[in-house]
């Protein structure tokens, strides 16, 4: 089935839709820098937007006189209300652009950045959060496409490579830069600056980003995208690869949006800024996450989930201690065990799609942000019913999730296998 009949980006496997790898951007070539580092910072500014509030929870809590587990939906609001829009996302940016889908994404986000922090009640805080998310959607629901479509192939991972930097980088700046900012001048003036930041970025974004030369604009047709949709749901491997994307991402969303009500409590009392530094764990991550491709080599994909969700559920069960460092050190197996396994399942997901590839991918990043939204809101609950344990129950079970779905996936591979060798 064609890219064109399903509706579907023709970024990947067709080279006819453009001119000829050698007119598309490569390093070294006019416009690659500009290009690299414009989506760049517009990584950095989705993902400072996107968690801004994370590490500001306690500090939420003490302001409106609420539980973590209500503080907590400033934080799943914005990926749920991102996980929600980001397939209509990709289906609006094959019509009318990756750059202006991107732009008007950016846009209205910062805009709502900077009305984040005026708001009056815990309410209006969640819905601008929600809105907020929902703007972000059109971000990755269109880098990647940009990307392939205006980068040459041999180029072609280095340049995400490069995009996924900044969400790396904005997720951890956002949050450390909060922390100390809200410990001189509270959550309100932290979650501004980030909001000045992101239009910074967001500036800087649009004057570098260089013109698309080899889009060309699809019609919207919701029939033929639902069924782009229905095939790859119809999908048992691809189902698979999206469940386990949300179950790795709840253990992370969970961890992550709790971590600081733990570390401001007894025995660790730790101030503000203190605890928006221990974001700098996710530089683990950027680096697990970059040496998946060699894992997958060594272990196969199986092999290599396995691998992380062994190494997630020893960081789970580590941070149960109470000593600061051995927390920590769980915080780093947590944080490498979900980047790999993120991205082994992830560039799963673009190797299995025979077609629709940009509808598979927005199919897995709204499952992706479903798990940290469900992560943010069951980890909270957990952690208020039954403190830090709670929410370690919580990640082992989504674990046991990703070990029992990878079984399922080995076992439903060997079946295969044996059914071809019988009809051979």
């Amino acid at each position: 089935m064609s890219p064109a009949s399903t509706g579907a980006s023709t970024i990947v496997g067709a080279d006819a839709s453009v001119p000829a790898a050698d007119s598309r951007m490569s390093p070294g070539g006019p416009g690659y820098r500009r290009m690299s580092f414009a989506l760049f910072l517009a990584g950095v500014a989705t993902f400072a937007l996107l968690y801004s509030t994370q590490a500001l929870l306690p500090l939420i809590s003490g302001e409106f006189g609420v539980a973590a587990s209500d503080a907590s939906w400033t934080v799943a609001a914005a990926t749920g209300g991102l996980a929600l829009f980001v397939l209509p996302m990709s289906a609006l940016s094959e019509r009318f652009g990756r750059r202006a889908v991107m732009t008007a994404s950016l846009a209205v986000a910062v805009t709502l950045g900077l009305l984040v922090p005026l708001a009056p009640s815990l309410g209006v805080l969640i819905a601008l959060r929600a809105l907020q998310g929902a703007a972000l959607a059109g971000l990755p629901a269109s880098a990647t496409a940009y990307l392939a479509e205006e980068v040459s192939p041999k180029a072609l991972v280095t340049a995400i490579g490069l995009f996924v930097a900044g969400n790396s980088v904005g997720g951890m700046s956002g949050r450390v830069i909060t922390g100390w900012v809200a410990q001189e001048w509270g959550w309100r003036v932290a979650v501004g600056v980030i909001g000045v930041i992101a239009v910074a970025c967001a500036v800087a974004f649009r004057l570098l980003l260089p013109a698309p030369k080899h889009f060309r604009a699809g019609s919207l047709r919701p029939r033929v995208l639902a069924r782009t949709v229905r095939d790859h749901l119809s999908d048992p491997l691809l189902c698979r690869l999206y469940a386990i994307g949300a179950l790795f991402m709840t253990v992370f969303g969970g961890v992550y949006t709790v971590i600081g009500y733990r570390l401001t409590e007894a025995p660790f009392s730790l101030p503000q800024g203190i605890i928006g530094s221990i974001f700098l764990v996710y530089l683990v991550g950027t680096v697990s996450a970059s040496t998946a491709g060699r894992l997958v080599g060594r272990l196969g994909r199986r092999g290599a989930l396995y691998a992380a969700g062994g190494t997630t559920a020893a960081g789970l069960l580590l941070s149960l201690a109470g000593t600061l460092p051995l927390v920590l050190l769980g915080l780093v197996l947590i944080t490498a065990g979900f980047f790999a396994g993120h991205a082994v399942a992830s560039s799963a997901v673009s190797k299995t799609a025979t077609h629709g590839r940009a509808q598979a991918s927005a199919l897995y990043q709204s499952a992706y942000y479903v798990g940290s939204s469900a992560g943010s809101t069951v980890g909270a609950i957990a952690f208020h019913a039954g403190g830090w344990a709670g929410t370690v129950g919580v990640g082992l079970l989504a674990v046991l999730g990703v070990v029992t779905i990878t079984v399922l996936g080995t076992r439903a591979a060997r079946l295969q296998r044996r059914q071809l060798t019988a009809a051979a």
